[in-house]
C-alpha cells in the first residue's frame, strides 16, 4: 500500500470518528434499573414514547437494568410492562444532547394478581389430617418429559401451600417430601389465569 493511500485512509477514519462523536453530542440517552415485588426483573419491556408516538423500545437484562441511546433532545414517556406484573410509567423524562440520564432505581413493578395462575394445594397424612411443615417442590415439565425445579416452600399450619405462576399453558409437577413418608407427586395443567387446586395424600414409608 502506497504512503499516500495510507494517509488518505487514516484521514477518512479520523473524519468518520469525528462525525460519529459529533452525532453523539447531538443526541442523548436514558439508563436505569427496574425492580419487581416478586420474581425476576429480566425481560421487562421498556417502551419509549414522545407525543403519544412510539420512538423505540428495549428490554431489561438479568438484573433489571436497561439503556437506550440515540434519543433526540426532548421529553419522553416510558412504559414498563411484563406478564404477571402491573405496568409502570415515567412521564415527561427529559433527555439532553450529549448526556445519558441515569434514572437509577425509580421504577418498582408490583404483582398483577389478576393476570396470574394460582396453584393452591393441601397435603394430608394417611388418615386425612393436614400435614404442616411438609416440603413442597414445584417443577416445570418439558415436552420431552423432563422436569426442572423452579420453586419450593413448606406447608403452613393448615397443611396448605400456594404458588403464583404466569398464565401461559404448561405442565407442572408438584412433589411433597416428609420424613417417614413416601414422596408424593402429582402433575397439573395450567392454561390461563385462574385458581387451580390440588391435594396430595402421603403414605407411610415402605407401604
Amino acid at each position: 500500500m502506497s504512503f499516500q493511500k495510507s494517509i488518505c485512509i487514516s484521514l477518512l477514519l479520523i473524519l468518520t470518528a469525528a462525525s460519529a462523536l459529533a452525532q453523539d453530542k447531538k443526541t442523548g440517552g436514558l439508563k436505569g434499573k427496574v425492580s419487581v415485588e416478586s420474581g425476576s426483573a429480566s425481560g421487562i419491556s421498556v417502551l419509549v414514547e414522545q407525543d403519544e408516538r412510539d420512538v423505540t423500545r428495549t428490554t431489561t437484562n438479568s438484573d433489571g437494568s436497561f439503556q437506550i441511546l440515540g434519543l433526540a433532545p426532548g421529553l419522553y414517556d416510558l412504559t414498563f410492562s411484563k406478564t404477571g406484573l402491573s405496568s409502570g410509567t415515567l412521564s415527561k423524562v427529559e433527555v439532553r444532547a450529549g448526556k445519558v440520564r441515569d434514572l437509577n432505581n425509580r421504577m418498582v413493578l408490583t404483582i398483577d394478581e389478576g393476570s396470574l395462575a394460582f396453584l393452591r394445594g393441601s397435603v394430608f397424612d394417611p388418615v386425612g389430617r393436614s400435614v404442616r411443615g411438609a416440603r413442597v417442590e414445584l417443577a416445570r415439565v418439558s415436552a420431552d418429559g423432563t422436569a426442572k425445579k423452579i420453586d419450593g416452600r413448606m406447608t403452613n399450619e393448615s397443611g396448605q401451600f400456594v404458588f403464583r405462576l404466569t398464565p401461559e399453558q404448561a405442565t407442572y409437577r408438584v412433589t411433597v417430601k416428609v420424613s417417614g413418608a413416601e414422596t408424593a407427586t402429582k402433575d397439573i395443567e395450567i392454561d390461563g389465569a385462574a385458581v387451580y387446586r390440588i391435594a396430595l395424600s402421603l403414605k407411610p414409608a415402605g407401604k
